[in-house]
């Protein structure tokens, strides 16, 4: 494992509202950062917005206001949410700000300079929707609108010069492209020939966007644009240092619509440019209601914000990391969001805290006991959860996050059960350090557990940590200290009906 953790997400566009799609890998992006943090490595957290193009421009005019105002009053939507969603990001980049149009105008500039950018008419489909000129194939698919055919001078990038060069380094790196159906997609988009991509757009047309350093009659296209925040923020071309720390990001975390730019735009890119690619471009699923995917034409987007507030933040970041097998889609409802929040939540890991924190204020004062001398049973217990960590880690690294979740609440449940089999209830009554040594074990193991969680749901964890007055994020057995006094608390996950 290296020192250094970079992690990214796609830069949101700033005319959407933030829907259930965005929080999940906003969230992701978050308990996979966290985790890295909890494990000692320096990490870096970029998210932000996409603020440039044709339809932010046309918003604003709708709206009767300068762009950039438009952009301003927009982007508290994003990171107003990111707050209460608990959103640890090291930096949130906007692409109007000054830092990025410069990054943006150098990388140009190079690109020009090394004779891989060229000027020609161009005639065609354009699709003024998705801001880009399209195929006679994809017009008949009936998937875009808006299509009028344009003739026009512009700037092209020679993508096509790198194309062998990237499908040499997706063959020799593995890891470059997950999951591997993703991988083996872009290799076959590659087998094909591949266009040289057009970066600019008149301005008689389109004035929103970044000016090209050699042409200012033409902005850049949106996405050559937007791509390049990620080397912007760690800092490259202001601060060499900083980026040679960060970069090449660990994983830039992105949805399956936007794999193409990612995974052939922005490697062919930094080509050009000389700069090392990223380590994996990773692409997550769709969340669907039912089997449709989450869409405004469809009216089935589910605001996050309505589910926070309804049932709080942590089960909602609980529910959509175990429910996801990552790379491929997943159905939201109520149903299963109820089911999961009771089953797992309040049964299984609150109901344990709620028993164990009773007992102890019953009949040890409101302190932790002594472990005493372990018998068979709580020699499995501490067996089992001084290995879940690495079980844990292994499938984090894997990016299977419902995996490493089910592993902490199968080792959860299996205390509840050693909890019934041990009655301490009853035991207490008859031998009060035997049943001490129950509880100090259900408490400790509680508390690993806990730990483990703590990227996923930090507060509710950090609630259960502060009751057993424990602290810091040791996975090594007897973290419990004999003798400290249990906080009082609320049900940390009350029932739902």
């Amino acid at each position: 494992m290296s020192d250094t953790f970079y992690l990214t997400t796609p830069i949101y566009y700033v005319n959407d509202k933030p829907h259930i799609g965005t929080a999940y890998t906003t969230i992701l992006a978050d308990v996979l950062t966290r985790y890295h943090r909890n494990e000692g490595q320096e990490t870096f957290f970029l998210t932000g917005l996409d603020e440039h193009g044709q339809k932010v421009q046309q918003a604003a005019e709708e709206r009767g206001v300068e762009a950039q105002q438009h952009c301003d009053e927009m982007a508290p939507r994003f990171t107003e949410l990111w707050e209460q969603l608990h959103i640890s990001h090291d930096d949130f980049i906007r692409t109007t700000e000054k830092r990025h149009k410069k990054v943006v105008r150098d990388i140009l500039q190079q690109v020009m300079d090394k004779g891989d950018i060229y000027e020609a008419e161009y005639e065609g489909l354009y699709s003024v929707s998705e801001e880009r000129f399209i195929t006679e194939k994809e017009a008949e698919s009936g998937e875009f609108r808006d299509i009028k055919q344009l003739k026009e001078k512009n700037y092209f990038f020679k993508m096509s010069k790198y194309q062998q060069a990237l499908i040499d380094h997706i063959e020799s790196n593995p890891q470059f492209i997950q999951p591997d159906h993703r991988k083996n997609e872009i290799l076959g988009f590659l087998r094909q020939p591949l266009n040289d991509l057009c970066i600019s757009r008149p301005k008689s047309r389109l004035n929103w966007g970044i000016e090209l350093p050699f042409d200012s009659n033409y902005v850049t296209y949106v996405w050559f644009d937007a791509l390049i925040n990620y080397i912007t923020a760690p800092g490259y071309g202001s601060d060499e240092e900083s980026f040679n720390k960060w970069w090449p990001a660990s994983y830039h975390l992105i949805g399956k619509d936007i794999l193409t730019t990612h995974a052939v735009y922005w490697p062919t890119m930094l080509m050009s440019v000389g700069i090392e690619l990223p380590k994996t471009i990773f692409a997550h699923g769709w969340w669907l209601m039912g089997e449709s995917k989450m869409s405004k034409s469809l009216g089935n987007v589910i605001n996050p914000m309505d589910l926070i507030d309804d049932y709080g933040v942590d089960p909602v970041r609980y529910y959509l990391m175990r429910e996801m097998v990552l790379g491929q889609d997943s159905s939201f409802t109520m149903e299963s969001f109820i089911q999961r929040y009771n089953s797992d939540l309040a049964n299984d890991f609150g109901n344990l805290l709620s028993r164990v924190s009773t007992l102890m204020k019953k009949n040890y004062n409101g302190k932790i006991p002594e472990p005493g001398d372990f018998t068979e049973a709580e020699a499995v217990i501490k067996s089992n959860g001084e290995s879940l960590g690495e079980v844990v880690k292994e499938k984090i690294e894997a990016m299977r996050l419902n995996e490493a979740i089910e592993e902490i609440m199968q080792y959860i449940r299996s205390v509840n059960k050693y909890m019934e089999n041990n009655a301490p209830w009853k035991l207490v009554k008859e031998d009060k350090d035997a049943a001490g040594r129950v509880l100090y074990t259900a408490g400790e193991a509680l508390r690993i557990g806990a730990v483990l969680l703590s990227s996923v749901m930090p507060n509710r964890t950090a609630i259960l940590l502060d009751v057993l007055n424990a602290k810091g994020t040791n996975l090594n057995w007897g973290g419990l200290t004999p003798g400290n006094e249990l906080q009082n608390h609320e049900p940390l996950f009350p029932r739902m009906n």
